[in-house]
């Protein structure tokens, strides 16, 4: 035993500078990840309206200024926010290139479809997997612990928040609202809060830290149905609910193989 010590010692100057040498790892793919607002429920404030309707012909033709910005990307695949064990995306994706159905307002058709149509992609590919979210066990021990008020305080920032980008939509063009949402500070700002949330935590209940333990779960997972779309020259497009944008840009982001991208990066 004290000659496998002392060998190991003799060695250790050569182990660190080995470690110490930057490994080469060769590049996979790119990914560039789109935080979206959910076009066929825009909020309380825009529904019906001009500015809310994605449908309207004003919103049409900022949605054709949006498409043709994320063409610069020359994405190779584009993933979407629905079920990854369910066809009917694609098959919904392929009726409408076949011209059978038209373009309903959920952003994964006004976006992706549209898209994909126009670069010439095969299919579309549905990459959301499921999670848990133990919001109740969160309000549950803010209750018990006399700490709603800290609760209350970050439920209306979010409130807040909802409403300020309601109005950011309706006074600015579609791709100006997604390069609002899409900007560092708001991300980091989305990520903060939760990290907030797991404050609501005591030893032997850890309920914030464990729904945003549980969060992170999911986008880990929505993470691995995509990692697999990401091969050499691949270009992933993503478009997914501004929600999961900090996690996901995080995720990739220290993924050695993938070079991360953003619609700040997209000349317009």
């Amino acid at each position: 035993m004290k000659r496998v010590v002392l060998s190991l010692v003799a060695l250790s100057p050569v182990l660190g500078a080995q470690a110490a040498r930057p490994v080469a790892v060769p590049a996979r793919g790119e990914v560039l990840v789109l935080g979206v607002y959910h076009m066929s429920n825009p909020g309380r404030d825009l529904a019906n309206t001009d500015a809310g309707d994605v449908l309207s012909p004003r919103r049409q033709a900022e949605m054709a200024e949006l498409v043709a910005v994320l063409k610069r990307f020359q994405p190779t695949r584009i993933a979407v926010e629905a079920p990854f064990y369910e066809d009917a995306t694609a098959t919904r994706y392929a009726d409408y290139v076949a011209g059978k159905v038209a373009l309903n307002r959920n952003e994964v058709q006004q976006i992706g479809f549209r898209l994909a149509k126009e670069l010439g992609h095969k299919t579309i590919h549905s990459v959301d997997a499921d999670g848990e979210f133990p919001f109740l066990r969160v309000e549950d021990f803010a209750k018990s612990r006399g700490r709603s008020a800290t609760l209350d305080t970050l439920l209306a920032e979010t409130r807040d928040r909802a409403r300020a980008m309601s109005a950011y939509i309706a006074a600015h063009t579609i791709l100006e609202a997604l390069v609002y949402l899409n900007a560092p500070e708001q991300v980091a700002a989305d990520m903060g809060w939760h990290y907030r949330l797991a404050h609501l935590s005591d030893p032997w209940n850890w309920a914030g830290p464990d729904l945003v333990s549980d969060y992170y779960r999911r986008n880990m997972r929505i993470y691995g149905n995509i990692v697999g779309l990401t091969g050499p020259g691949e270009r992933v497009l993503v478009i997914y609910g501004s929600g999961h944008l900090p996690w996901l840009r995080q995720i990739f982001g220290a993924d050695p193989t993938i070079r991360l991208k953003s619609l700040a990066d997209l000349p317009r």
